[in-house]
């Protein structure tokens, strides 16, 4: 036997395919499938539909994944013609709201997906 290093030797918890050299193939195709989980994930955000209110309940807004606006709905009560400017905050801020939260919808979607990995430009 000659003075060395063991190379048959792997620590407690360490499955051979994450040694150097066979644990790059398993790191790229770990990756591939994240990759795929992204798109399909993305895709679903696109028909995933967020509900918000607001100023009280008197908004309604239906919001996709995607940040697409697809419905409002105004209670009339909020509908004052010698106010209009009121309506007119109410409704920026309703919208500012929903976009916020197809946002935080999106992000905890796709963190399940990377398993909250910080990959720039994907939320």
């Amino acid at each position: 036997m000659t003075k060395g290093r063991r190379t048959d030797f792997v620590p407690r918890g360490v499955q051979p395919q994450q040694q150097a050299g066979g644990g790059q193939a398993g790191m790229m195709a770990k990756l591939q499938q994240m990759q795929d989980e992204m798109k399909k994930t993305q895709e679903a955000l696109e028909t995933e539909l967020v509900n918000v209110t607001a100023a009280g309940g008197a908004i309604n807004m239906v919001i996709t994944g995607h940040q697409r606006l697809q419905s409002i709905k105004i209670d009339p009560a909020l509908v004052d013609p010698n106010d209009i400017a009121m309506l007119e905050d109410s409704l920026v801020a309703a919208v500012n709201n929903a976009i916020l939260a197809s946002q935080e919808h999106a992000a905890k979607r796709l963190e399940s997906v990377t398993g909250g990995i910080s990959i720039p430009g994907l939320t």
